[in-house]
């Protein structure tokens, strides 16, 4: 921004040569935007999500509301200087539904703290005031029946360990804080929920079975029929009887579910799938009730019952929630499977004035503070986004960027948190923590992608926020018109089975009509896939951005593939040994690999791998003593390994050892150029003993994969960092024409180049 003065000399300038100006001051009170997420609980079908999106649009300072039934969550974007997420929960409570905040999206750092001996309000006054005496604490808020403590605050200022150490401290040893095991509370209701549909079916079962046997099996078995039919009061019969007495409790005590949720659904003027099933069911009930107590006052009525229908809907129908909660869970494992990425706990060191480390102390990683030193060991993950201070390694960020080389780091460098720290210990500086690592932000987009609607599934929201009434509307006009034409007798009477009148028929077409239109699957066919498809993606290190992205996929008609860990394995492998003297290979490759196991460098693991391989089953491996052993950077390493000198490295490395290369040995390093590969010269006693070819191996399924596009008329393109030598060889091998080949681009670059095609390929 120019200064006043500034922007008043431009004016000035402007009106000078001739022309009008009028200086546009800033708006400062521009509109606010923040996004929060909120779980519901209590939806039953798309009618129950689009209606509590309609209610909270309408809430002054919303700007925009997504509610997804499948992940039964609410994303929110609104103008906190208008609205806060308070009110947006007690908007949804009015609407007939239970929400609970899962994230406020705002800039500040929250956590949520477990205490564990606070059951007053004293206590919690008293725990709020030494927390308030933290600088850097914003809010707070206690739930005294979960004993859950919410604590926003300044990340750069405070963390978690100084919350913990207040509240314990404020109880003098009386109260004990610890991290709120978020999500394992929204696991819980998810597991409860699995738990009582699978719990109401088997019960419906216990009761619904008999009942269809009643009706549907034991009437066609002789001396069961006589004792069914035997009459009990004028015409009602045992059978009848035991059915109702079955139903009963189907209908009422197991099914009140459908009861509650109907009546939530109308009281807050909306028909969703709820209704639907209260309505189809309690017309089977009740008619069937009629019936019999007719037949029981009559003496010449013939009941004919629908108790068998009433409950066995209800058993098929618990069924289908049964396995809809079950499918729900199933798409939240993807995001369970990032999360899973970050480790559970780190070596939090403290460090004096003169940076000596004088106190190593493990800790949960959740309890991580800004500016913490965190050490990381060979073989651990990196606890979060932070900034190397000590130490060199070679991290694998493959999480992270799809690169499965690893990549150097040393001091200076910023490392990722969830990545994979394969050699060197490292000194690390917290920067990033809790929800700001990429890690997180990671799994935030994942759970955005799955709560964005494809065009398509906000089509089928729109039919369904109509199609209960009409359903409805559609089954009442059923039952009437083959009612009128019963009563008219507009079809042959041969139609009617024998234990029905034409009344009775015309009710069973009105209750099939609203039972099997259930709109549910209509409304939950699209999100399911949308959430597994990005769940499943997510698990295999590709993100999709929702359903918008997965629809659009349909019109791809070019795709931009890397190389490395695309294309390629992402793993260097010795792939060629070619020898000039004779040696067995055995003992060629402990030589070298004697020497090489003392290398951080990714091709000497490849070196040693391979060695390992030549060894066999050995369990226990142990490689001969490396004397004199020196690394040189860029170039190689050598060692005296059982009395011999051993060189392994580059050409330039032997040229400076005063090495003669052979002609056969040029011709080697030349094939493997021309291959992509990297060659690796190796000198016993000053003498070129042979040459590795290690190269990034194609992926198996590559080639067909590029065949397979381009029978799809998919146009395939490499754009790779690598070299044109290597990225032309690999295009080669897999299919792809060289004039599709952009190599030694940066990242920016790539992100230009697909851009490009987009912008020239719509």
């Amino acid at each position: 921004m120019l200064k006043y003065d500034q922007q008043e000399m431009i004016r000035e300038t402007i009106e000078d040569v001739g022309f009008q100006a009028k200086l546009l001051k800033e708006e400062m009170n521009q509109k606010s935007s923040q996004v929060c997420r909120i779980q519901v609980n209590g939806m039953t079908c798309t009618s129950c999500s689009t209606t509590l999106e309609s209610a909270l649009q309408v809430i002054p300072g919303v700007h925009k509301a997504q509610v997804a039934l499948a992940t039964q969550e609410a994303e929110i974007c609104y103008d906190p200087k208008i609205v806060d997420y308070n009110q947006l929960l007690e908007a949804i409570g009015n609407t007939g539904f239970e929400g609970k905040l899962i994230s406020t999206g705002d800039d500040k750092s929250r956590i949520l703290l477990k205490v564990d001996g606070a059951n007053t309000e004293n206590c919690v006054k008293l725990i709020k005031n030494s927390l308030l005496e933290l600088q850097g604490v914003q809010e707070i808020d206690y739930d005294l029946q979960l004993k859950k403590l919410s604590v926003t605050y300044r990340a750069d200022v405070t963390g978690p360990r100084d919350f913990i150490r207040a509240i314990e401290s404020a109880g003098t040893g009386c109260f004990k804080a610890s991290i709120f095991p978020e999500g394992r509370e929204r696991e819980e209701h998810r597991h409860q929920e699995i738990r009582q549909y699978h719990r109401a079916f088997l019960w419906s079962l216990v009761f619904s079975v008999p009942v269809f046997f009643t009706s549907m099996v034991f009437m066609y078995i002789p001396g069961l029929k006589n004792v069914l039919e035997t009459k009990v009061v004028n015409m009602l019969s045992v059978g009848e009887v035991l059915r109702w007495a079955l139903s009963t409790p189907v209908q009422f005590i197991i099914g009140r579910k459908f009861y509650i949720g109907a009546y939530i659904a109308l009281s807050h003027g909306y028909a969703n799938m709820d209704v639907l099933i209260a309505l189809g069911t309690n017309a089977a009930y009740f008619y069937s009730v009629y019936s019999v107590l007719r037949a029981a006052t009559s003496p010449t009525f013939n009941a004919s019952d629908f108790f068998e229908t009433s409950s066995m809907l209800i058993s098929f129908i618990l069924l289908g929630k049964y396995l809809e909660v079950l499918a729900r869970g199933k798409t939240s494992e993807a995001i369970a499977k990032l999360m899973d990425l970050a480790p559970k706990t780190a070596t939090l060191l403290t460090i004096d004035d003169k940076g000596i480390v004088v106190n190593e102390k493990e800790v949960d990683s959740r309890l991580i503070q800004k500016n913490d030193v965190i050490k990381t060991i060979p073989g651990s993950k990196v606890a979060c986004d932070g900034l190397v201070i000590w130490g060199q390694s070679h991290i694998n960020e493959s999480m992270i960027t799809g690169e499965s080389h690893p990549v150097t780091k040393r001091t200076g460098d910023i490392v990722i948190g969830g990545t994979l720290n394969e050699n060197g210990v490292l000194h690390i500086k917290a920067t990033k923590v809790g929800s700001e690592t990429a890690l997180s932000q990671i799994v935030r987009l994942v759970e955005s992608a799955q709560m964005a609607k494809a065009p398509v599934q906000r089509f089928a929201d729109h039919i369904s926020k109509y199609f209960v009434p009409l359903v409805i509307a559609l089954s009442f006009c059923t039952w009437v018109s083959w009612f009128l034409a019963g009563m008219f007798k507009a079809y042959p009477r041969i139609w009617i089975p024998s234990s029905m009148d034409s009344f009775e028929l015309s009710l069973q077409f009105g209750i099939s009509v609203m039972v099997v239109a259930c709109p549910c699957a209509l409304g939950l066919a699209t999100p399911t896939a949308v959430m597994v498809g990005t769940g499943v993606g997510a698990s295999l290190g590709v993100l999709i951005k929702g359903g918008q992205a997965l629809q659009s996929a349909q019109e791809v008609n070019c795709i931009v593939f890397d190389k490395t860990g695309t294309l390629t394995i992402g793993k260097p492998m010795v792939v060629n040994t070619r020898l000039f003297k004779t040696m067995v290979p055995q003992e060629f490759y402990e030589l070298i690999a004697a020497a090489e196991v003392n290398s951080d460098h990714p091709l000497a693991k490849a070196i040693v791998e391979n060695a390992k391989k030549m060894r066999g089953s050995e369990e226990k491996l142990i490689w001969p003593e490396a004397l004199n052993f020196e690394s040189i950077t860029g170039q190689g390493v050598k060692a005296i390994i059982c009395n011999k000198e051993v060189i392994v490295g580059n050409k330039s490395l032997m040229l400076e050892q005063g090495i003669a290369i052979p002609v056969e040995a040029e011709e080697a390093l030349a094939e493997t150029t021309g291959l992509a590969q990297t060659g690796v010269l190796v000198s016993i006693d000053k003498e070129v003993i042979g040459v590795l070819a290690i190269s990034d191996p194609l992926k198996p399924e590559a080639p067909e994969v590029i065949f397979i596009l381009k029978s799809m008329n998919i146009e395939s393109m490499i754009v790779t960092g690598d070299n044109w030598g290597t990225a032309n060889a690999i295009a080669k091998q897999v299919g792809i024409d060289s004039k599709y080949v952009v190599a030694e681009a940066k990242p920016e670059q790539k992100a230009e180049k697909v851009k490009e095609l987009q912008s020239t390929r719509i």
